[in-house]
């Protein structure tokens, strides 16, 4: 598995892992466009990719201006292998080389990806007005669970 950063290039195999996953699925297409993923990539913070054999299977990006992990997604047939876990960890470290901010996520509530945050040491901070987990990961946390 190649682990990368991403690239304005990367971003219709970005869209196609997105469309893929079984939870956290987008059922309005128009909510997350490739205009979204260029701006999140060039000019609000960063992404990373995991290829294999050429093919992106999982993407995270971070978001530096509102402190918050915006997409993270692996391909279903590449689930449960430790892309999440790696491409997470990317993002943290590039994250926290920026800022010393709390850093923030959501995801509904019931779902791998909720145990996946609580497994990587996330703190439950409540409830979104949508009614998503609300996550969030302290630099202290963040080095206490990577030592």
């Amino acid at each position: 598995m190649l682990y990368r950063p991403a690239q304005p290039a990367d971003i219709p195999a970005l869209m196609e892992v997105r469309l893929a996953v079984r939870e956290n699925v987008l059922r309005n297409r128009a909510l997350v466009t490739e205009a979204d993923c260029l701006h999140y990539l060039t000019e609000r913070g960063r992404g990373w990719v995991a290829e294999e054999a050429g093919r992106v299977v999982g993407f995270a990006i971070a978001d530096a201006q509102e402190h918050s992990v915006w997409a993270l997604f692996v391909h279903p047939d590449f689930d449960r292998k430790g892309l999440g876990k790696t491409l997470l960890h990317q993002l943290l470290h590039w994250y926290f080389a920026q800022t010393d901010h709390p850093i923030w996520l959501s995801t509904a509530p019931g779902t791998r990806a909720e145990e996946f945050y609580r497994r990587q040491g996330w703190q439950d901070t409540g409830r979104t007005a949508s009614g998503e987990v609300r996550f969030e990961l302290t630099k202290e946390g963040w080095k206490k669970n990577n030592m």
